[in-house]
């Protein structure tokens, strides 16, 4: 990309696109690591992701529980978070923004896992599996924050999520363990 600088400018050294509905919809990969629109919220996407996440968890688990199986949803984890790779990394290349704020497939997928791992579980344990892993997600502490600098790309945006997954699971570990 080539920058033009004009007296008294600075360069623009990385051009955001602001994410709409439009830019979503203008490839497969934008719909995905947007989550299906759940990104584009305006106040804290991520959570919305995460809300995202679990209820389209519960619908589909209780509509179709035959087809929507443990096993079946780790597969779809599997498969996700590959595809979420390729899906955040041309989405952020496209939006500017390696991890723009708007991508929230990292958290459906991650969220999706602790789900899947603590099912069944009353809503209180539901309730407090969406707090945990946002505060993990949200404040980073090692080796999630370190993780979120050394990997970059889509690999980078969806394996921070997967560590938050992970605490929010020994969370719960030790928790049961008591």
């Amino acid at each position: 990309m080539t920058t033009t600088i004009e007296p008294g400018r600075k360069a623009q050294l990385n051009k955001s696109v602001r994410p709409t509905a439009r830019f979503m919809l203008a490839h497969p990969a934008h719909w995905l690591a947007q989550g299906f629109g759940s990104g584009l919220s305006p106040i804290m996407p991520g959570t919305s992701g995460t809300l995202f996440a679990w209820l389209a968890y519960a619908v589909l688990s209780v509509r179709w529980p035959a087809v929507f199986t443990p096993l079946t949803w780790l597969i779809i984890i599997g498969v996700g978070f590959v595809v979420g790779v390729w899906a955040c990394q041309r989405t952020g290349r496209d939006l500017g923004a390696p991890d723009h704020g708007s991508m929230v497939w990292d958290e459906i997928i991650a969220f999706w896992l602790v789900l899947v791992l603590l099912t069944p579980a009353d809503l209180a344990t539901q309730c407090w599996a969406f707090a945990w892993f946002r505060f993990f997600d949200m404040v980073k502490p090692p080796p999630i924050a370190y993780f979120d600098r050394r990997f970059k790309g889509g690999f980078g945006v969806m394996w921070d999520d997967i560590v938050a997954a992970f605490y929010t699971l020994l969370v719960f570990a030790f928790w049961r363990s008591m």
